[in-house]
């Protein structure tokens, strides 16, 4: 917004106290809805794997397929007895059928800039190291400082660096 650009939100809860999803959607630009159609999104953001992989139906070919690597393992597995699918396997097939896939090691990133809380800023600078990402480093970091407390600036900014650094190794 401070760019000058359009932001539309939307966010849908799944029952998520009871391990439902809940799916966030985000749109910079002009647009109307707020809901991304199947196969039209730019960047697929994933706290974990296997959120991931339930939102590929938004996703295509050329879509930048960000996720962290370490799972959530949602209480309704223990309950069915199924098991929770293998990280290679999921990164595996990710690769073999798009284009751009890039895990990333979020709980480690977050940890080493000082908290696991900052989980959500390395996974945002891993989604702006994207090269078609309509905003720069320079404006998040921007951005981020005019809304978090000031203690919370060089850990926020670390974050973002190490997921955007993460990123960019590839």
């Amino acid at each position: 917004m401070d760019e000058g650009y359009e932001v539309i939100l939307s966010e849908i809860h799944g029952m998520s106290q009871r391990g439902g999803v809940v799916s966030t959607e985000l749109k910079i630009g002009d647009y109307k809805s707020s809901i991304i159609e199947q196969s039209k999104a730019d960047v697929l953001l994933g706290f974990e794997p296997v959120e991931a992989v339930r939102g590929l139906e938004k996703a295509n070919k050329n879509t930048k397929i960000v996720f962290n690597t370490h799972p959530i393992i949602p209480s309704s597995l223990s309950q069915t007895n199924q098991n929770y699918p293998e990280i290679s396997e999921i990164i595996a097939s990710l690769k073999e059928n798009y284009r751009y896939v890039f895990p990333v090691e979020g709980e480690k990133l977050a940890k080493d800039a000082g908290s696991l809380l900052s989980l959500n800023m390395v996974l945002l600078g891993s989604a702006i190291a994207n090269d078609t990402f309509p905003l720069s480093k320079k404006a998040v970091i921007k951005s981020m400082k005019n809304n978090l407390d000031s203690r919370f600036h060089d850990m926020n900014i670390k974050a973002i660096e190490n997921g955007y650094d993460a990123v960019k190794q590839y």
